[in-house]
């Protein structure tokens, strides 16, 4: 099944969301409600904050299921790889979050390569694995 990405445009930004990389931490709408709302459909509205406010937030996701590319420049989705050095977070009663670009090997030797964040369960309780779902929060996850 193919996964289903979304986007969200205006003249000068485009907002991509993949809710299958999701970790549900509320980042996105606790910090900026009048653009990210779950409560309304469609639940991005690009008209509620300006650009560089859009960006800002979307760049604090942290399970990279957000990203946009600026429609006024040469970038394409595709185009999100990050020059940093690769750096591991454990995040309270939540996954374990990797920075930088990767090559992911499954169990039965499939490839993944994934870009800025990646968000790997440790809860065990993920449909997603080894990525995280956000089932550490319906199962009550915590840290020991």
């Amino acid at each position: 099944m193919k996964p289903v990405v979304k986007q969200y445009t205006r003249d000068d930004v485009t907002v991509i969301w993949k809710p299958d990389q999701c970790v549900h931490s509320t980042i996105c709408w606790k910090g900026l409600v009048s653009v990210f709302n779950p409560r309304n459909r469609p639940w991005v509205n690009m008209e509620g904050a300006g650009t560089e406010q859009i960006i800002e937030q979307v760049a604090r996701c942290p399970s990279g299921a957000l990203s946009y590319v600026r429609t006024t420049s040469e970038a394409t989705p595709g185009n999100t790889e990050t020059e940093v050095t690769t750096a591991v977070e454990v995040m309270k009663s939540g996954p374990l979050m990797v920075y930088g670009n990767l090559k992911v090997k499954d169990s039965k030797g499939n490839e993944t390569t994934k870009s800025k964040v990646t968000a790997f369960c440790r809860c065990g309780a993920s449909a997603n694995k080894p990525f995280c779902d956000g089932s550490h929060i319906s199962t009550g996850f915590k840290d020991e």
